[in-house]
């Protein structure tokens, strides 16, 4: 097999994490150990970059600069929410081939891996010799042919770092506390709050995921029956939590207003608070409970500083560097993936864009209980290796004084 020779191109796409620029970082440096890529060129917001041409010379960049971007949040060339249609990965490809890029490396989600299934077609349609490999990256965690993304776990780090902080607040003013955490099919970052219990009475006492059909009934009875035992209730809710007709719960508690849509047509869920304070104000209407309060963690789940899970940034450098080598010295088109080996070690393979691209991957049944309010140990084995080690805290521990 000839050695494929050219320009490699990357592009980051989607929502920002706390990681996305080891992966960035990850393509830049391996691609400096083959010669055969000639320079490395930086679009800037993602696929709209590449149609305009918007470039950035990286392969310019100093080792030190490169290591500093590495460690700060968010993605360094900036993204976009673009959808990759047909016509546009056509645009894309013919920026491509004048240019002379002959690797295209992607960082993203779903659309990310279906923009480089698009523009690997075109390309091999058109004669033109491309390597198109998908870096993956989501806090949802919602990648298929992968045991885990990079940035789920720095970003699950911190729903956890959160709830544990939440209970400590919810214990010395006792009430009920929603906490709406991000996921609009898949719940595990929203079951990455149950990473926060540290005693056997912490919350958070109920965590609701898409992946089970929300019942407001239920869901007041189960509030209530956690209050009336514990005199407060901690709760994690999913943005995606749906009625059974799959129909996303925040249209339903609006009765028919208009809701906001994103630039995919989906109802915004994130940015805005107001599911928690609807089901805040389901459980004041339904119930005696007086001290009701939510919060919408939203973007700071993403890209917050200084919240990182060390194996979350070491796999996500290490997802950036493998994509370079199986494209350059595998000469294969593809999508990067986890397996995870053992308790706990990691391996990379690539699989077939077409395995990945536009397909969502939900939490197995076996890390959610039966209830539907709750997650199992499955999940918390599932997660800790991923999150890491969370802040110590602890309780005053002195017996009580007997009364006269």
């Amino acid at each position: 097999m000839s050695t494929l020779q050219g320009i490699a191109l990357v592009a980051q796409g989607g929502g920002p994490t706390a990681v996305i620029n080891q992966s960035l970082v990850g393509v830049v440096n391996e691609s400096r150990h083959h010669p055969q890529i000639t320079k490395i060129y930086g679009a800037r917001h993602g696929i709209r970059g590449v149609v305009k041409a918007d470039f950035l010379d990286l392969t310019q960049t100093t080792a030190r600069n490169l290591e500093q971007v590495a460690g700060t949040p968010a993605s360094a060339l900036g993204s976009t929410r673009d959808k990759p249609t047909p016509d546009y990965c056509k645009d894309m490809l013919a920026v491509i081939q004048k240019y002379g890029v002959r690797y295209f490396f992607y960082i993203g989600g779903n659309d990310s891996s279906d923009t480089c299934r698009l523009v690997n077609a075109y390309a091999t349609a058109a004669g033109y010799d491309l390597r198109a490999v998908h870096v993956p990256k989501t806090i949802d965690n919602d990648l298929m042919e992968t045991d885990h993304c990079p940035g789920f776990g720095s970003a699950a780090k911190f729903v956890a770092q959160a709830f544990a902080g939440v209970n400590m607040d919810n214990r010395a003013l006792p009430g009920v506390y929603i906490g709406v955490v991000m996921g609009r099919h898949a719940g595990f970052l929203t079951a990455a709050a149950a990473l926060a219990r540290q005693y056997p009475d912490d919350g958070p006492h109920l965590i609701y995921l898409p992946e089970r059909p929300f019942d407001p009934k239920r869901f007041v009875a189960d509030v209530k029956k956690v209050y009336d035992r514990r005199g407060l209730c901690v709760i994690a809710v999913s943005e995606g939590i749906s009625g059974k007709d799959g129909t996303p719960f925040i249209s339903s508690l609006m009765k028919g207003k208009a809701v906001e849509r994103d630039a995919h047509g989906n109802v915004q869920l994130s940015g805005t608070g107001a599911l928690g304070d609807l089901l805040a104000n389901l459980i004041r209407d339904k119930t005696d409970i007086k001290r009701v309060r939510s919060d919408t963690l939203g973007y700071l789940q993403r890209s917050f500083l200084g919240c990182v899970s060390e194996s979350d940034a070491v796999e996500a450098r290490e997802v950036g560097a493998k994509a370079v080598q199986f494209a350059a010295m595998g000469q294969r088109s593809g999508s990067v993936s986890i397996r995870r080996i053992g308790d706990y070690a990691v391996d990379y393979v690539l699989v077939p864009l077409e395995a990945v691209a536009a397909k969502t991957r939900h939490m197995p049944n076996n890390f959610m209980n039966a209830a539907g309010n709750h997650v199992t140990p499955a999940f918390l084995n599932y997660a800790r290796p991923l999150v890491g080690p969370l802040p110590a805290f602890a309780r005053i521990a002195a017996p009580a004084v007997a009364k006269r």
